[in-house]
C-alpha cells in the first residue's frame, strides 16, 4: 500500500495537507504543556507513580495523554524531513539539514533546556531527554535518507517491532555501558567534575520511528490524492492498533512490563494501556502512532479556524517548547517567593492543573504566532534551525 499511494492522482491544495501536519504537531505541544505543568506544579503530590494501579484516574489519564507527544512528534519530524527534501533538491539537501539541526538540538539540550528545568547552572543531575534524542535521531536519519524507500520501511519496522528482543541485554561496565545507555537502557552516570547525568530517552527505537515518518512522505507529495491518503492513514492506524491489542493481550512480547488486572474494569483497562516509554516498547509505539495516524487523517478535515489555531504552535514548536519551560518554572519560582514556600508550589487538584496549563498556553500562543511570522519574513539562514 505504501508504494501504491505514492503515485495517486493530483489534489488541489498542498497547503491544506501541510496545515494538518502542523495542527497535529500543535496538539502534541499542548498535551506536552499539560504534562510539564504537572511536573512543575503537581510533582510533589504524594503519588509515587502517575501511571500506577493506585493513581487517581484523572491524574492517570493526564499523564497518559502525554504518551502521544514524543512518538507523534518524532514521526512527524521524519515526515517533515521528506517534505524538506522534495522542496530543496532531494535526500542530499535533507541530510545536510538534518545533521546540522541534530547537532544544534543536542547542544541545546545540554545547555538552554537543562537550565530551564531548575534555573541552576550546575544542577546535581543533567537529563538527556526528548530534545537530545530528537537531535540524535536526526543525525541517524541524515545517513539513512540515501537508502531506497523499501529498505527504510523494512529497517524502521524491524527496529520498532524488534528492539524489545534486546530487553534482556545489559552492559555493566566499560565504554560499552555508556553506548548501551544511549541506545537502549536508561542509566545514570557520574560526571568527572561532579554531579550526574541521566540518559532518559534511549535512542534506538526513536531511529525506527523517525525513519518510518520519512518513509511515509510520498503519501503527502503534491500529486497524492487526499481521499486515498486519508483512507491509507486510517487503515495503517487501525492495523497498528490491532497489532498492539494482539501483542498486549497475549503478554508474550511487545512490552517489558506485562499488564495486570486492576481493581475494577476501568482499572484493568488503564493498566492495559500502561506501556513502557523509556525506551518506547513496540506496544507503546504501535498504540501511540496508531492513534496519531488516525488523528492526522481526521485533521485534514478539521475546520480551517481550528486547524489554524493549532498550526500556530506546530509551525514553531522549538520556540514554544523553550518558552513554556521557562515560563512554567519561572512562575513556580515566583509563586514560591511570594508565598514563602520552601519547595515547589503545587496546585490543589488535577482540574486546577489543566486550568493552569490553559492559562500558560494563551500567552505562549501569541508569542509563538509572533515568532512564526518573524521567522517567515526573515531571510536569515539560522532562522531555519529554530
Amino acid at each position: 500500500m505504501l508504494q501504491r499511494l505514492s503515485t495517486v492522482r493530483p489534489e488541489a491544495s498542498a497547503r491544506l495537507r501541510i496545515r494538518s501536519i502542523d495542527a497535529l504537531r500543535g496538539l502534541v505541544m499542548l498535551l506536552m504543556l499539560v504534562d510539564h505543568t504537572r511536573e512543575s506544579f503537581y510533582s510533589q503530590v504524594p503519588v509515587p507513580d502517575p501511571l500506577g494501579p493506585d493513581t487517581p484516574t484523572a491524574l492517570f489519564v493526564t499523564r497518559l495523554t502525554a504518551h502521544f507527544c514524543a512518538p507523534v512528534f518524532v514521526f512527524l519530524t521524519g515526515l517533515a524531513a521528506w517534505l524538506y527534501a522534495q522542496s530543496r533538491g532531494g535526500p542530499a539537501a535533507a541530510s545536510d539539514f538534518l545533521w546540522k539541526r541534530g547537532l544544534f538540538l543536542i547542544v541545546l539540550e545540554l545547555t538552554v533546556v537543562n537550565f530551564a528545568w531548575g534555573f541552576d547552572p550546575t544542577p546535581p543531575m543533567h537529563y538527556l531527554q526528548v530534545i537530545w534524542v530528537i537531535g540524535l535521531s536526526m543525525l541517524a536519519l541524515a545517513a539513512l535518507v540515501h537508502l531506497p524507500r523499501p529498505v527504510l520501511i523494512a529497517l524502521g519496522l524491524a527496529i520498532v517491532l524488534g528492539h524489545n528482543l534486546l530487553d534482556g541485554v545489559h552492559a555493566t561496565s566499560g565504554p560499552g555501558r555508556v553506548l548501551w545507555a544511549v541506545l537502549h537502557e536508561r542509566m545514570v552516570f557520574d560526571l568527572p567534575w561532579g554531579g550526574h547525568v541521566r540518559v532518559s530517552y534511549p535512542l534506538l527505537p526513536w531511529i525506527g520511528v523517525i525513519t518510518l515518518g520519512y518513509a511515509l512522505g510520498p503519501w503527502f507529495a503534491p500529486e497524492a490524492e487526499g481521499a486515498t491518503r486519508r483512507r491509507g492513514l486510517v487503515t495503517l492506524g487501525l492495523a497498528a492498533l490491532a497489532l498492539f491489542v494482539l501483542l498486549r493481550a497475549t503478554n508474550m512480547y511487545g512490552d517489558l512490563h506485562p499488564w495486570q488486572a486492576g481493581r475494577d474494569a476501568l482499572g484493568t483497562a488503564l493498566q492495559f494501556v500502561n506501556l513502557t516509554k523509556y525506551p518506547p516498547s513496540a506496544d507503546f509505539v504501535l498504540a501511540t502512532l496508531g492513534v496519531g495516524l488516525i488523528v492526522l487523517a481526521a485533521f485534514e478535515r478539521l475546520p480551517e479556524r481550528a486547524a489554524g489555531l493549532l498550526a500556530v504552535l506546530g509551525g514553531a514548536p522549538l520556540f514554544f517548547y523553550l518558552l513554556h519551560l521557562y515560563l512554567l518554572n519561572g512562575l513556580n519560582q515566583l509563586a514560591r517567593a511570594l508565598l514563602g514556600a520552601e519547595g515547589p508550589v503545587s496546585v490543589p487538584n488535577v482540574a486546577a492543573l489543566w486550568l493552569l496549563a490553559a492559562t500558560v498556553a494563551l500567552p505562549c500562543w501569541f508569542a509563538t504566532r509572533a515568532f512564526g511570522r518573524a521567522k517567515r519574513r526573515s531571510g536569515a539562514w539560522w532562522m531555519r534551525y529554530l
